[in-house]
């Protein structure tokens, strides 16, 4: 079988079934999206962190207002974890509100609280266009209504006011943060507003969240071809934006893991179909370019585009490729960055020997098994302890992951790349792709790790 149990996990037997060496001659996938095994120190991201962090967070006219203990809004913006640009920098990311519940709250209900602090944050930010509530785990077990508490207060400031029941206990991983957060903005703001106009060329870009400015390098290739992105779900977004999402004619589904629902219910309620499309590298790039041509009748000017762009980046990607040839990659991402970045690896000639995510889902799983070569490492939601013994037995030459795991590959010696929120970025499409190509020639080859003695070597003193 090609299931297999690292050496740390013999007391969690249970873990086999998440590790998977790849073998084409079986068709196995490794456990996943289900709860974590006890006793396994999980990385996993929470539900509330799925809703906020990754697919309401980059709305970038509204008030983010987290409802529970003051811990819980620690994790927002700050530490750089947050990359998700916009061109609301006064606003966007740069204040940061809570109910700050406290004992008393907990004992006696915190909705009054909760209305009081909607009231208070619009009248000192009253150029918000709405106001977003964050349930989180406190909340839950103590029962506030939420939902009723948001209906009242947005009929008294008349602006929208939405709640999000994402208690970070729900699920078994901030997948269901996105869920949610696609159900409440579908339910609550898509289709609450008309466009000025439209044309017949009107596409949305979902699930793409503009981190490091990835969405600005893509909507210039698509206005090129004489395609207007009406709204992007959500990188950059005013909360109007996505109000009139339902007018395009084409939805380009980015994130495959944080949007399939809201592609879903778009199409089911307005007709509008949708293509999944990555554009990252150049392969990958110029086949979300052909196949959104192909819908609209644009083909032969997507030929020049691609033609232009590849001409412009192709003989520097040479170059990394001859530096980085016998270059070998573990990749551990969020869900289908996982196999986005196996492409962009191969692309410039780096061999991923190991691929894992944190909340993905067998479909992510088989698509990353499409892409790498049999005896390849697949497991689902390792932990820092499996995490140490891949990198120390398999002796990757790059590690790329999100913060997390950054410090980990310095003490063992290992090159890292920050994956989640970048290095230098933006990484999307042709230009970002050198930029990704750099970050990668700059940690593979810094000179610090000729001065570093590998923990296999100090085992051998």
């Amino acid at each position: 079988m090609p299931l297999t149990l690292l050496n740390c996990d013999r007391s969690i037997p249970e873990r086999k079934k998440h590790t998977y060496i790849k073998d084409s001659t079986e068709e196995v996938l490794p456990l996943c999206d289900i709860q974590t095994t006890p006793g396994d120190f999980t990385e996993r991201g929470c539900t509330y962190a799925g809703c906020l962090g990754v697919v309401c967070g980059p709305i970038k006219d509204v008030i983010h207002l987290v409802h529970g203990p003051i811990g819980c809004s620690y994790w927002t913006w700050g530490g750089g974890t947050r990359q998700n640009l916009s061109d609301n920098p006064s606003f966007h990311r740069k204040y940061c509100f809570s109910t700050d519940m406290q004992e008393k709250n907990i004992i006696f209900g915190g909705e009054e609280k909760l209305y009081d602090s909607i009231i208070e944050a619009h009248e000192e930010f009253p150029e918000a266009k709405g106001v977003f509530v964050y349930a989180t785990c406190a909340i839950g077990l103590i029962g506030d209504d939420i939902e009723a508490v948001c209906k009242q207060a947005e009929e008294e400031i008349g602006i929208k006011v939405v709640g999000f029941n994402c208690e970070g206990f729900r699920g078994c991983s901030q997948s269901l943060g996105h869920h949610i957060a696609n159900d409440a903005l579908f339910e609550r703001v898509v289709g609450t507003k008309e466009p000025e106009y439209t044309t017949d060329y009107d596409m949305n870009i979902i699930g793409d969240y503009n981190i490091q400015g990835d969405l600005w390098l893509m909507e210039p290739l698509f206005e090129r071809m004489g395609i207007r992105i009406l709204s992007a779900f959500t990188g950059n977004s005013s909360i109007d934006d996505i109000a009139q999402a339902h007018r395009a004619k084409l939805n380009l589904m980015h994130c495959q893991r944080s949007t399939p629902y809201i592609c879903e219910q778009i199409k089911e309620k307005y007709g509008i179909p949708y293509i999944r499309a990555s554009l990252f590298g150049i392969e990958q790039t110029s086949n979300a370019l052909r196949d959104v041509a192909a819908f609209f009748g644009l083909e032969e000017k997507a030929e020049e585009i691609i033609a232009d762009e590849v001409s412009k980046v192709a003989p520097k990607i040479e170059e990394y490729r001859e530096k980085f040839r016998g270059k070998r990659i573990f990749i551990y991402q969020g869900a289908p960055r996982a196999w986005h970045w196996v492409e962009m690896f191969r692309e410039i000639g780096i061999e991923t020997i190991a691929a894992a995510t944190t909340f993905g889902h067998e479909e992510d799983y088989a698509k990353i098994c499409e892409r790498v070569k049999d005896g390849t490492i697949v497991i689902d939601n390792p932990n820092s302890i499996e995490l140490e013994e891949i990198l120390t037995e398999l002796k990757p030459d790059i590690f790329i992951s999100g913060l997390k795991e950054k410090y980990l590959a310095y003490k063992l010696g290992i090159p890292f790349i920050n994956g989640h929120s970048y290095e230098k970025g933006p990484y999307a499409v042709y230009s970002g792709f050198l930029n990704f190509a750099r970050d990668v020639e700059k940690s593979i080859f810094a000179p610090v790790w000729g001065m570093i003695r590998r923990r296999d070597a100090k085992r051998n003193d």
